[in-house]
C-alpha cells in the first residue's frame, strides 16, 4: 500500500492503461520528409518567383513558404526528431 500511495494510487484504483500510438515511428518519419519536400518546394518557387518576375512577387510567395517551413519545423520538434 506504500508504493501506491507513492504513486497517488488509492487502494481498489485501477491503473489507466495507455493508449496506442495513432502513428508508427516510420509514419511519422515519412509525413516529415513529405512535409519538408513541400516546404522546400514552396521555398525555391518563391525564389524563382522572385528572380523571374520581381521581388514584390517574392514576398507574396514567401509567406506560404514560410507558413509551411514553420510547420515543417514543429512538427519535426513535436515528434523529437533531430536535424
Amino acid at each position: 500500500m506504500g508504493a501506491a500511495v507513492a504513486f497517488g494510487l488509492r487502494p481498489g484504483q485501477r491503473m489507466r492503461t495507455l493508449r496506442q500510438m495513432s502513428e508508427s515511428r516510420s509514419e511519422v518519419i515519412q509525413a516529415s520528409k513529405r512535409k519538408g519536400f513541400v516546404a522546400g518546394a514552396a521555398t525555391a518557387g518563391a525564389v524563382a518567383a522572385g528572380v523571374l518576375i520581381g521581388p514584390v512577387t517574392c514576398a507574396f510567395a514567401a509567406v506560404p513558404a514560410a507558413v509551411l517551413t514553420y510547420r515543417w519545423w514543429k512538427h519535426r520538434a513535436d515528434n523529437g526528431i533531430k536535424f
